[in-house]
């Protein structure tokens, strides 16, 4: 029978962190969700929250007390608490605070409790326009947003951490993740759901820019069980890993496949001007994790678009009105 840990997740009742907390919880695990529901939604965590193993603590990482009491008797941390990309642009200070700052009180309050691994959730926004593909961990950082500077900068806190205080710490660089419940709304809405909803209203998909640009899509499930992996192997500790599927997908070439999954080939996207600071190719190199884990993601692309395309069908039940809550454009400053 495998042993039950004590997990800390911030950002717990977002999208990735509330499947992680639901896979945690699925293995016996004891799992606290640090949440300050921002971003995040309590309805994340509806089929969790009654499940005497799990905790929800409603609080703000920028607060360092809350901090200190989440991680008292905690063996492991996810750290995914953060605010995103477009966020950035018209609240930078405020980005910056969250992402560096609430990074720092969370590897401050680990320390002090004593928590045995610090896994620290990034982002492929530090590498910048790179040049160089597949993108590996060595690849140089040129953030070219607040949000991918400010969470380089947790990175290094993170590595400062480990090699200064002994916290035992891995940083992983998350590419672009989707599936059920991934943010379609405001300045966190993500590419995939919003395609899959304007597709089932009728309505054609909107690329910014040509549609030239790339993207290496993981589905939350395939990412949320490397992240235990990752944490429980000693080999990477005081590492940076890439995380994502390891291939690359034209964003126009996405959109007519979830058009066709949807049933609306009739329908043509909608190109519109190019978002400010959008990078225009990502591409993962993955061979670190191959070798350390034996890495292999188990769900595909099409059948990724399929799961999160039933998911939305059942949410838009409950949900009718939920494309309203989608901008055209999402990355004004």
């Amino acid at each position: 029978m495998s042993t039950s840990h004590s997990i800390l997740v911030t950002g717990g009742a977002g999208f990735i962190g509330s499947h992680l907390v639901e896979y945690l919880l699925s293995l016996g695990h004891r799992v606290t969700v640090l949440d300050n529901f921002r971003n995040g939604k309590r309805e994340n965590l509806e089929d969790v929250a009654a499940n005497p193993a799990c905790k929800i603590i409603h609080g703000d990482i920028l607060d360092l007390h809350t901090c200190e009491k989440a991680c008292e008797g905690v063996e492991y941390v996810f750290h995914l608490a953060c605010m995103g990309v477009r966020h950035s642009l018209h609240n930078p200070h405020e980005n910056h605070q969250v992402n560096a700052t609430g990074t720092h009180h969370m590897l401050q309050a680990s320390k002090r409790a004593g928590v045995g691994k610090f896994v620290y959730v990034s982002t492929s926004e530090v590498y910048g326009r790179a040049s160089d593909f597949p993108i590996v961990e060595g690849t140089a950082t040129w953030p070219l947003t607040v949000y991918g500077a400010s969470k380089l900068a947790g990175e290094h806190y993170t590595r400062a951490f480990d090699e200064c205080f002994g916290l035992k710490t891995t940083r992983i660089r998350t590419f672009n993740n989707y599936g059920p419940r991934s943010h379609f709304e405001g300045d966190a809405g993500e590419v995939i759901p919003r395609f899959i909803l304007r597709a089932l209203h009728g309505q054609p998909p909107v690329i910014f820019g040509d549609g030239s640009h790339t993207r290496d899509f993981l589905y939350v499930r395939d990412c949320v069980e490397m992240f235990w992996r990752i944490a429980q192997c000693d080999a990477l500790n005081g590492q940076l890993v890439n995380l994502g599927y390891g291939t690359e997908t034209r964003v126009d070439d996405l959109a007519r496949a979830v058009l066709d999954a949807v049933g609306r080939t009739d329908l043509q996207p909608v190109f519109e001007a190019p978002r400010p600071a959008d990078v225009p190719r990502l591409w993962v190199d993955v061979s670190r994790l191959r070798s350390a884990l034996d890495f292999q993601p188990r769900v595909s692309l099409a059948e990724g678009v399929r799961l999160t395309l039933e998911y939305f069908k059942s949410y838009l039940q409950k949900h009718p009105g939920c494309l309203a809550e989608i901008p055209n454009f999402n990355w004004k400053a």
